[in-house]
């Protein structure tokens, strides 16, 4: 296995396991240092969080915490750098965010309907988005997480 990246995932009101069941998946297979379950996100034992991280919860560190703002100011005091994935103005394209290896980061990513919440939002370094180009504008939480993950994993284990 190799060694983990100083990423982690803030995972903002999640309301389906199997979306948090399949971002610890991923975390899981890019070696990140752990996951944030904040708000009402489900945690494990949860079934549907079990039926889709296939054993993933045992080896991804992750917490609980009572709400993101929390989460976040207890990240942002031991030097973690906060970016929400949002598409909101002034966002920056995922292609333009090249984290370092030395960076500590933290994504946000937010609620299946309502996304990030703004005063979350609000609090973060940097807001990034992925370019899309159909109609809809629109991803699956877990889907947008891996897509963010496999960016940042790029970037962080090359320097």
């Amino acid at each position: 296995m190799s060694p983990h990246i100083p990423l982690r995932v803030i995972l903002d009101n999640i309301r389906s396991g199997h979306n948090v069941g399949a971002v610890f998946r991923t975390a899981d297979a890019f070696a990140i240092e752990g996951v944030d379950l904040c708000g009402y996100t489900a945690r494990p034992p949860h079934r549907d969080i079990l039926k889709s991280a296939l054993g993933a919860t045992d080896n991804v560190p992750w917490s609980g915490h009572e709400t993101t703002a929390g989460c976040l100011a207890g990240l942002k005091a031991e030097g973690w750098r906060i970016a929400v994935i949002e598409q909101v103005e002034g966002s920056s394209t995922l292609t333009d965010w090249q984290p370092g290896a030395s960076e500590k980061w933290a994504i946000v990513l937010g609620n299946e309907v309502r996304g990030v919440d703004p005063a979350i939002v609000a609090m973060a370094d940097l807001a990034v988005e992925i370019p899309q180009f159909g109609l809809k504008k629109s991803l699956n939480v877990s889907v947008c997480g891996g897509i963010v993950i496999h960016h940042a994993s790029e970037y962080m284990r090359s320097a």
